[in-house]
């Protein structure tokens, strides 16, 4: 299935007229695919499995931006180290930790988002605020990785008012924490079904993926 060009460019043309980043999801979709958005000139991409974002560097041009944007296991962070441009859904000081450890092995500094849990859903992945303040009290040892900003994922329901209060707490929390972290300027949160709810409550990335490549299998 040959990606919406049509929405790209609407979407896109939406966010750049409010400067918003847009992170084309592309997980589990052919790297001939995300080659039809770089010849539009698209270069944020995101990814949720490490083989298959290894896989997909290996084969497609060097100045895509690789954006990891799964749950990312500590025993996995070593492999997308070398090519990697910001890593979303950090949600364990254990996490951040592993990912500097191997930043600093390969000589870099590499750059992260606090995934926040706002969802109601048990299943979201994501700190707390009494974990989140743990996080920041360490980062002064932590040379090899910059946190610039936050993530979050709103609950999966059709009732708005619900995702807009979630996204909402979230950008609360992101202008308290950046008042002391000069370095927080990212704020991922809002997706193909509420990105534009997203960005009236403040966000400044969004992630999409059905709206640009279609429906996509469940990967098992």
């Amino acid at each position: 299935m040959a990606i919406n060009k049509e929405n790209y460019n609407r979407i896109n043309g939406e966010l750049e007229a409010c400067h918003v980043i847009l992170i084309a999801v592309s997980k589990t979709k052919p790297a001939e695919e995300i080659r039809e958005l770089y010849d539009l000139g698209h270069r944020d991409f995101g990814e949720n499995y490490v083989q298959e974002l290894a896989e997909k560097a290996e084969k497609l041009p060097k100045d895509i931006r690789w954006h990891f944007i799964g749950h990312l296991q500590t025993n996995k962070v070593k492999f997308i180290i070398p090519f990697v441009q910001l890593i979303q859904g950090v949600d364990s000081l254990k996490l951040l930790k592993e990912i500097n450890k191997h930043a600093e092995k390969a000589g870099q500094v590499v750059e992260c988002l606090l995934q926040m849990h706002i969802a109601q859903e048990e299943t979201k992945f994501g700190l707390d605020n009494n974990e989140l303040k743990e996080v920041l009290g360490s980062l002064g040892g932590l040379k090899s990785v910059k946190v610039v900003g936050l993530m979050g994922m709103a609950s999966f329901t059709e009732e708005m008012d619900k995702v807009r209060k979630e996204f909402w707490g979230l950008k609360t929390i992101f202008d308290e924490v950046r008042q002391s972290n000069p370095d927080f300027h990212i704020l991922s949160m809002g997706m193909s079904s509420d990105y534009k709810i997203a960005i009236e409550e403040g966000s400044t990335m969004v992630r999409i993926g059905s709206l640009l490549f279609g429906e996509r299998s469940r990967k098992q």
